[in-house]
């Protein structure tokens, strides 16, 4: 592991934590971090979670959801006790974690914000998320995560937000009996994450 150890994999080493580290070449164009990681690893996209940082009545949160899933700001102001919740900008999210964006992690962030973690983790044998750097990613079983990152866990991923268009089409395919699938939709749709 000489030279490929991040914040990250210290921090977990140093409260012995077993992990797996799993790298793969970051294509800088592509849309999605956490798709890419996805994709690249051939994991399913709910076994690998985006760390987003957002505000909670001023103060940073950090919000761990599926690739696939938005955060859900109400509920992530909720599980800290807060009111009103909005994403973070890039610059602060950076600043604070000590990550670049595409690389942040929920653990060993550089000042140790608050962590919720979606309660779909808890689920599955191992998840997955960023080990510190864009390219590299921690699999580690999700109490483990918890643990790890000092994290509280809720219900804050919420499925993607359709267009008009794509919610209407959902409508009718489930008028019709033929169930369309909103990640069908999603997946037409071009959304960037920090």
């Amino acid at each position: 592991m000489a030279g490929r150890g991040t914040t990250a994999t210290a921090a977990l080493e140093r409260a012995k934590i077993p992990f797996t580290l799993h790298e793969y070449a970051h294509d800088p164009r592509h849309e999605s971090y956490g798709t890419e990681a996805s994709e690249a690893l051939g994991v399913s996209p709910d076994r690998v979670f985006k760390t987003l940082v957002a505000e909670v009545d001023g103060a940073l949160v950090t919000g761990v959801v599926p690739v696939g899933a938005q955060l859900d700001l109400k509920a992530l102001a909720a599980a800290c006790g807060g009111k009103k919740a909005a994403m973070a900008q890039v610059t602060a999210a950076e600043r604070a974690t000590g990550y670049v964006a595409g690389g942040i992690s929920p653990v060993g962030q550089r000042k140790r914000l608050p962590v919720v973690v979606d309660s779909s983790a808890m689920g599955f044998g191992t998840v997955f998320c960023s080990a510190g750097r864009r390219g590299l990613e921690i699999e580690l079983g999700p109490a483990d995560l918890v643990r790890a990152a000092g994290a509280t866990v809720a219900d804050i991923g919420r499925p993607p937000r359709l267009s008009r268009v794509d919610q209407e089409a959902s409508e009718v395919g489930d008028h019709h009996g033929q169930g369309a699938d909103a990640r069908h939709a999603y997946d037409r749709t071009h959304r960037v994450e920090v």
